[in-house]
């Protein structure tokens, strides 16, 4: 758990499908290597983005053995723990330490809301099952089940379990999770359209939907946050705004991909029940990727010098 850096950019990576919806391995790890090398400080594959719940269980599997591959150790790659059952959770949880995963970001069980007693013993369940570091999902809006405070110090006894990506769109829970645990979990922002909020209210790293597309300003905004100025992370932020929108959106995941595919990173198959954008949503989403890309404030940073 010493060697997992969690700060920086993190993109929440989409996973690449072929015309007939199978897995296309290739154009996945193409996409992977391309945010590498844009900068990125760490990966998260097979998340909501990654439509971890659209694939067959070998499917995940196979998935995350081509991203060890292609990382091949140059960033972190935490996985996504996404399933209906708990103990399919923690036999995923168990075989990705084996594929060689940095680090998990554990989801409640699917469909079902759980009480906070039952969401405390999935993630229990989860962490006892492998010696991976562990990032809890805290998406309400998503998810209809709140990792509340009183959930999080029941569960501050399991020492595998290091961090919160914090999604809730009320930025006070940043303070109010600080307040009570100090630095027990480490904070990361995960909502992009409320990301510098986070950061300034203490995150320590970005997990971005967005940056898939435009890897390069995401990792300026943080570059800039971190070194303190404060200008120059409003400025991008200010530019990046109308896309991180979408990340809060029910068709962030049609978004992203329509998004990679404009900026020449990536298609825009996705499984169903989601399908791509169509009509005045996919123009909607179109003229603001244009939009964004003939005016990205790091290319014309570069211009400028």
């Amino acid at each position: 758990m010493s060697s997992m850096n969690w700060s920086g950019v993190f993109p929440a990576a989409t996973t690449q499908f072929n015309p007939d919806l199978s897995i296309d391995f290739d154009a996945s790890q193409q996409v992977l290597d391309a945010l590498i090398r844009d900068g990125v400080h760490g990966l998260v594959v097979l998340g909501t983005c990654g439509e971890n719940n659209s694939l067959e269980a070998d499917e995940k599997r196979e998935m995350l053995k081509a991203a060890v591959e292609v990382v091949a150790g140059r960033v972190p790659i935490i996985v996504g723990v996404s399933e209906l059952t708990t103990t399919r959770a923690a036999a995923f949880a168990k075989d990705a330490e084996a594929l060689g995963a940095n680090a998990l970001m554990a989801l409640p069980a699917m469909v079902y809301v759980p009480t906070e007693a039952e969401l405390e013993a999935h993630f229990r369940t989860i962490a006892q099952a492998s010696s991976l570091p562990i990032m809890l999902y805290n998406n309400p809006p998503a998810y209809r089940a709140a990792i509340t405070i009183d959930v999080l110090a029941r569960l501050a006894d399991e020492p595998t379990i290091v961090a919160v990506k914090e999604s809730a769109p009320d930025t006070r829970r940043f303070t109010d999770l600080a307040r009570r645990f100090g630095e027990r979990f480490i904070l990361m922002a995960g909502l992009d359209d409320v990301a510098l909020e986070g950061l300034l209210l203490g995150a320590r790293g970005w997990i971005s939907g967005l940056t898939s597309a435009f890897p390069q300003e995401s990792v300026a905004l943080v570059a800039a946050f971190d070194r303190g100025d404060f200008e120059e992370a409003r400025r991008i932020y200010r530019w990046f705004m109308p896309l991180l929108h979408l990340d809060a959106e029910h068709d962030l995941v049609q978004s992203i991909k329509l998004a990679e595919t404009i900026m020449g990173r990536g298609t825009e198959y996705v499984r169903m029940p989601r399908m791509p954008l169509a009509g005045a949503r996919r123009a909607q989403v179109v003229a603001m990727v244009e939009e964004a890309a003939a005016t990205r404030p790091v290319l014309a940073s570069t211009a400028a010098a």
